[in-house]
């Protein structure tokens, strides 16, 4: 590891030598547990210091600000100062937002602070634990003018986002679409590893006429929807009501109506059935790090003959390619890709055929 002096104490690395931990052999370990002898390729690496999305917590005792990670296992936050993974831009605005933060009213005793970072700069969203003030709002736009934030808002505790100032547009371009997401909105950990699971899904595509349908499962703001789309039709589904707005404004702006379509549907309760996915050349889904829980028994059922899987998770993975397994499938493809160095966590992207 470049030297940081949090390594230790803060529970975002696990390890100080990017090496010491096999990403490779552990996507290689959980399709073997899962039913599967296969090649795994090689691991894919993206670049320290090009994180652009990090939720950090915050404490105040009296008038001292604790802004940062927490401790491994533990509640206590670290106060960052320097960190080798986040965009440096995304670090230098650390002592401002502590600055914020000790004169917010709003702030009693603990929030977070989320910090994506779209196209054109920051975009933060304060979850707080108090309401907010008049001077607490002026602050905040104030905060915003002078760091470049293209948007602020806050939320009381797990309360829905409040525009506080939209300074410019919070776009993000997805495969040349712009998309505005919600306040906090989750994002690819970073643009090299979007570009990298967005290349091995579209690798894994099977070959496809122009009329072709995919079914994409657990579609976000869009980040492979507007991928896809250029190969084939896209009908995507998303639990998330704020991402089904954002997805969907997108499209239409981007005049794709026509060719793709974004339906707002907890997979988790009412899962995509057996006839929905039937005609589809292929199904692709990012679930949670949960997994795909309750959908794969449909999916699996549907006999749809190609799936690509994009995991956060390797354990989850090992369930849901597990039924695949039971079902018939084979895997043509297994990607490891590196989005979190010095972790445990690993993204892969899994392409299985039905025999």
């Amino acid at each position: 590891m470049t030297h940081c002096v949090h390594f230790g104490s803060c529970g975002g690395c696990a390890v100080d030598n990017r090496a010491a931990i096999d990403k490779r052999e552990i996507l290689s370990a959980a399709l073997h547990r899962a039913g599967f002898d296969t090649p795994v390729a090689p691991l894919i690496e993206t670049p320290l210091r090009t994180r652009r999305r990090v939720d950090l917590a915050v404490t105040r005792y009296a008038s001292a600000i604790t802004l940062g990670l927490h401790r491994a296992r533990s509640d206590e936050v670290i106060n960052m100062t320097e960190c080798v993974l986040l965009d440096p831009r995304i670090v230098a605005l650390l002592p401002p937002l502590r600055t914020l933060l000790r004169s917010l009213e709003a702030l009693r005793r603990a929030g977070s602070v989320v910090v994506n970072w779209p196209d054109h700069g920051p975009d933060i969203l304060l979850r707080l634990d108090a309401d907010v003030t008049g001077p607490d709002r002026s602050k905040m736009i104030a905060f915003a003018r002078a760091n470049h934030a293209v948007r602020i808002s806050t939320a009381k505790n797990d309360g829905e986002a409040e525009l506080i100032a939209v300074l410019s547009s919070p776009v993000i371009t997805l495969s040349g679409v712009a998309v505005e997401p919600a306040p906090g909105a989750f994002l690819q950990a970073s643009e090299a590893g979007e570009a990298a699971i967005i290349a091995a899904v579209t690798a894994g595509l099977p070959k496809l006429t122009a009329k072709a349908r995919i079914v994409e499962l657990y579609a976000g703001i869009g980040t492979l929807s507007f991928a896809l789309v250029k190969h084939a039709r896209v009908e995507a589904y998303e639990g998330a009501a704020d991402a089904v707005t954002a997805h969907e404004a997108a499209l239409r702006k981007a005049n794709l109506a026509g060719r793709m379509s974004i339906a707002h549907r907890d997979l988790s309760r009412r899962p995509l059935l057996v006839s929905e996915m039937a005609k589809a050349a292929v199904v692709v889904l990012d679930p949670s790090y949960a997994g795909a829980g309750a959908q794969m028994k449909n999916l699996v059922a549907s006999a749809v003959k190609r799936i690509i899987y994009v995991s956060c998770n390797p354990e989850a993975l090992v369930a849901d390619a597990f039924a695949l397994a039971r079902a018939g499938y084979q895997v043509l493809s297994a990607t490891p890709i590196d989005q979190f160095p010095y972790s445990e966590n690993l993204e892969s992207v899994v392409v299985f055929a039905k025999v």
